[in-house]
């Protein structure tokens, strides 16, 4: 701890010396207790390290609360962190009874009726300044102590109602807070601000100019004495006068002393100044100058230019100094927050008071001089790093001022996207002339225009700022326009979405409702978003599309968090930002995170195997009734909702399910394998070696192979299915964006197209010959930046895509052969649609998602793994043949087992394109024949 004479030592200058010399900038007794200011704030702490005056020194602390506290107990000791001295000394005998002094309530009644008093004349003095035409450069000259003194009774006042307002103590806080309202403190906020702007503006503008003014009218004056000295010589005509040798002379050395006067010594030029404005006054006496009437012309400008020189040379830098002292608002950090809600209430009634707001903004900079004095005077490499900390801090409490602008503009957007949408109808290309005037429809559109203008000024109010170095960050009004816009449009389009699209009833109907809901909404509001581009000075589709990608992108980063084990936080997301939040939402349902989740996984409920059907050949799912309940119109209605990046964000949630489904059926493959399936694998694999002669009573063979593993097969089917279904889904998807990609760019799609076949061409050289055809290297971007544009395009095969990689697995064509075949054997083959149905209904089978769903996790393995896939099947199908034959020579019908394996295949072939001659390889082409029949 520090010595005891060393803190008493520091007491008592405290207590004595002005140590930050404020006085000067202070002068009015009045004024003390501000001047004292940050003196105080340093004493109040340190006097806690004497707690012995804080209890015992009666006089010592009566000698502070007089000096420093004689009409304020409110003190801000640091960035507008405040203390209420009648509460903090309570506990404190001598402070207590010291402060009690002040806040005694007939002194606080008088201090608030005094400084009532004084918002109401500083608000007429104010007003007086800020009328056009009276701040001017003479005004300004010849008026600066009365200017400072305006500002530091301003400033006062703003202080002790700012800080007092804050007092822990709620009958002195009703007395202070019952007049003048938050308005008022406001107003005369926001227009001493102004007054500081504009004679800061004025001043700095007369110091730049300074040198060159004194110049000259030095040099004018100059002119002045010579020509009445040469006048005086009697060469010179300007009328008829006599030659006087001794006025000459005297002229003469007038010039030679205004030349010589010193621009630097300001103290001795002006006294000397004032001694030759006398000279000339006096001179006027004499007889020969008082009846010449130009002679007296030129001593009365000589005289002005005189006056004008010392008007000059007293605008200095100090008075700038001072002015920055006397406006400063460090103490209002925390406090000012508070008047946001009114500043927004403001803006809204007058959109061009942003101007008052501007110069405030600019008063509350002089906080970063408190952070930023001593870390500047200790020459710290920090000063770069906190000044842009504090400066962002600022920009972020200016846009959250002027946030109400563009709030207060998509509150009239609505409206306009209302009269668009449902009010005004559009004209037909042809009108008949007599009914011209009823589809004129005027009233509406008077209305429209009337919205529009309405909109259009709080624009213009907000383009009314100039550019602004708040800090060390230039804010320009135009891009802080257009980061409110954005900021209020991610805002409604994502409570749009989050309101819309929540399901309830698992229906197809509620959920093609939401989304024609939700294109209905969207779709008014980019319309009418569209309609006032032009009015607002911003590039709307742009804006549109870039808004509503990250949107989209974001929420579908949070959503894939559910499947990932390192998740990218909030604050990590590349989407996010702090200028432009995308807002949050309480999760839709358990599973979801956010709406994303929610419709892909709605979408997936909606195409369950124990609900619907896939029929390939009307590209959709189908009820047991035949009803379509997910098809083409389902997934064209999803792209009218969330346009092109919705579709593709959900395209891309159903990837990373898919790889979650595959890595879960990959981990449960290691557990379940143990040594003993292992070994009975291999034996059946010897068994059916080699695959182009049948084995030994295939049917018992199977059977007994099939009940061996048969407890493995319900997880796997579960996987299997739930893959096939994300997969057809996604090849849905990338039809609807090709098909979007071909009708709204034909170009752009026919150039990706070429694109990609030359690509895969030069893959396929370099593979064919890799010396003379390199393979593109690592630090080349083409590959991946154009995959990400052919996915947007619906150009990419969904189900060729490889998910995981992963150590190759022993037997693996063998186990997902036994596993077809035991889930084939539950498929009857339907002839009137032409697809694999489940005979029991209850089952989660389909004979399509089935199909692509076991391709899906050969594909996720090396393609021989598939040929030897399609040989188990083709020995399987002959073997069955045989057996079938054996019984009966001539059958009439093909077993079912047979059948199934003979459609799976088909199938297969078309999800592989395969030739169908690869699967005759193994199955006598025959049976493809009639298995139909």
């Amino acid at each position: 701890p520090l010595p005891k004479p060393v803190i008493h030592m520091i007491i008592g200058r405290l207590r004595s010396d002005d140590v930050y010399k404020q006085i000067l900038s202070f002068p009015n007794p009045e004024h003390r207790s501000t001047a004292l200011a940050t003196q105080g704030s340093m004493l109040y702490v340190i006097l806690y390290f004497a707690p012995e005056i804080l209890h015992k020194e009666q006089a010592i602390m009566r000698e502070i609360v007089d000096k420093h506290f004689p009409d304020n107990w409110v003190i801000s000791y640091f960035m507008g962190f405040t203390v209420d001295l009648s509460e903090k000394w309570e506990g404190y005998k001598a402070a207590k009874a010291a402060i009690n002094n002040t806040v005694n309530m007939t002194n606080v009644k008088e201090l608030h009726a005094t400084f009532e008093r004084k918002v109401t004349h500083q608000m007429g003095e104010l007003q007086k300044y800020l009328t056009e035409g009276v701040l001017l450069e003479d005004y300004v000259l010849d008026h600066i102590p009365q200017l400072l003194n305006c500002v530091r009774e301003c400033n006062v006042t703003i202080r002790w109602l700012l800080l007092h307002r804050t007092t822990r103590n709620k009958k002195l806080r009703d007395i202070i807070c019952a007049s003048p309202d938050h308005d008022a403190i406001l107003l005369l906020i926001m227009h001493t601000a102004q007054f500081e702007y504009i004679l800061k503006k004025m001043l700095e503008t007369l110091l730049e100019g300074k040198r060159a003014r004194w110049e000259k009218c030095k040099q004018a004056a100059a002119e002045r004495m010579t020509e009445l000295g040469e006048f005086f010589t009697g060469h010179k005509v300007l009328s008829r006068m006599v030659k006087d040798e001794n006025l000459q002379q005297w002229f003469v050395d007038l010039a030679s002393q205004v030349q010589s006067l010193d621009y630097q010594d300001s103290t001795l030029a002006g006294r000397k100044i004032q001694q030759l404005i006398l000279a000339l006054e006096e001179v006027e006496q004499f007889h020969q100058i008082e009846t010449n009437l130009q002679i007296k012309a030129f001593l009365l400008e000589t005289r002005n230019f005189l006056k004008e020189m010392i008007r000059t040379v007293n605008v200095k830098e100090e008075i700038l100094i001072t002015l920055s002292f006397i406006s400063d608002m460090g103490y209002s950090w925390e406090i000012i927050d508070d008047y946001v809600s009114l500043m927004h209430r403001r803006l809204e009634r007058d959109p061009f008071c942003v101007l008052l707001l501007r110069a405030t903004f600019l008063k509350l900079v002089s906080i970063l001089e408190l952070v930023l004095v001593r870390i500047s005077q200790a020459k710290s490499e920090d000063l770069i790093s906190v000044s842009e900390y504090f400066s962002g801090e600022l920009v972020a409490y200016v846009r959250k001022v002027l946030e109400i602008i563009p709030i207060s503009m998509f509150r009239l957007l609505f409206h306009v996207s209302d009269l668009l949408t449902n009010t005004i109808t559009e004209l037909d290309t042809k009108i008949e002339r007599d009914k011209l005037k009823d589809n004129a429809q005027l009233d509406k559109r008077q209305n429209l225009a009337r919205t529009t203008h309405q909109i259009s000024v709080f624009t213009e109010g907000i383009l009314a700022m100039e550019t602004t170095l708040v800090g060390v960050i230039e804010v320009e009004p135009a891009q802080l326009l257009e980061d409110g816009v954005r900021k209020e449009l991610v805002r409604q389009i994502s409570q749009a979405m989050n309101e819309v699209l929540v399901f309830r009833r698992g229906t197809v109907q509620d959920f093609e409702q939401r989304l024609e809901t939700l294109a209905s909404r969207l779709d008014g509001f980019n319309r009418a978003f569209e309609y006032i581009q032009d009015y607002v000075r911003v590039y709307g589709l742009k804006i549109w599309q870039e808004e509503f990608s990250r949107i989209i992108n974001f929420n579908v980063e949070q959503e894939c968090n559910t499947f990932l084990k390192k998740k990218v936080l909030d604050w990590q997301s590349q989407y996010q930002s702090s200028a432009i939040p995308i807002p949050r939402f309480p999760p839709p349902d358990s599973q979801s995170n956010n709406f994303m989740g929610s419709v892909a996984r709605e979408l997936l409920s909606l195409v369950d195997c124990r609900k619907t059907v896939y029929i390939d050949a009307r590209a959709g799912w189908f009820d047991f009734k035949g009803e379509e309940v997910v098809g083409i119109r389902t997934i064209s209605l999803l792209r009218k909702a969330f346009g092109i990046f919705g579709l593709h964000g959900v395209d891309k949630l159903l990837c990373f399910m898919i790889v979650h489904h595959l890595q879960r059926l990959v981990q449960f493959w290691r557990k379940a394998f143990d040594r003993g399936a292992h070994d009975f694998i291999r034996g059946f694999v010897d068994e059916l070696s080699p695959t182009s002669s049948l084995p030994e009573s295939p049917s018992r063979l199977y059977q007994m192979a099939m009940g061996k593993t048969s407890r493995l097969w319900p997880f796997f089917l579960e996987i299997i299915t739930q893959v096939g279904q994300c997969q057809l889904i996604r090849k849905q998807i990338a039809n609807e964006l090709n098909f979007a990609c071909k009708l709204d760019s034909n170009v752009l799609s026919c150039a990706l197209e070429v694109m990609n076949k030359a690509l895969i061409t030069d893959v396929q050289a370099h593979y064919s010959n890799p010396d003379v055809n390199p393979y593109p290297s690592e630090e080349n971007d083409l590959l991946f930046e154009l995959s990400s544009y052919l996915e947007l395009a619906g150009i990419s095969g969904p189900l060729s895509k490889i998910y995981v990689t992963s150590e190759p697995f022993e037997f693996f064509p063998a186990v997902v052969f036994l596993f077809t075949i035991s889930q084939l054997a539950k498929f009857t083959y339907d002839k009137t649609i032409g697809v694999l149905v489940c005979k029991n209904q209850k089952e989660p089978l389909d004979g399509m998602p089935f199909c692509v769903g076991v391709f899906t996790l050969l594909k996720q393995v090396h393609s021989s793994h598939t040929g030897q896939f399609l040989a188990y099947l083709g020995q399987y199908v002959r073997a069955m043949m045989n057996t079938t034959f054996s019984k009966d020579p001539k059958p009439t019908d093909l077993p079912s087992d047979v059948t199934n394996v003979l459609v799976f295949l088909e199938e297969f072939c078309t999800v592989h394109h395969l030739s169908r001659k690869v699967v005759e390889a193994h199955v006598p082409s025959y049976l493809f024949d009639c298995f139909r029949m």
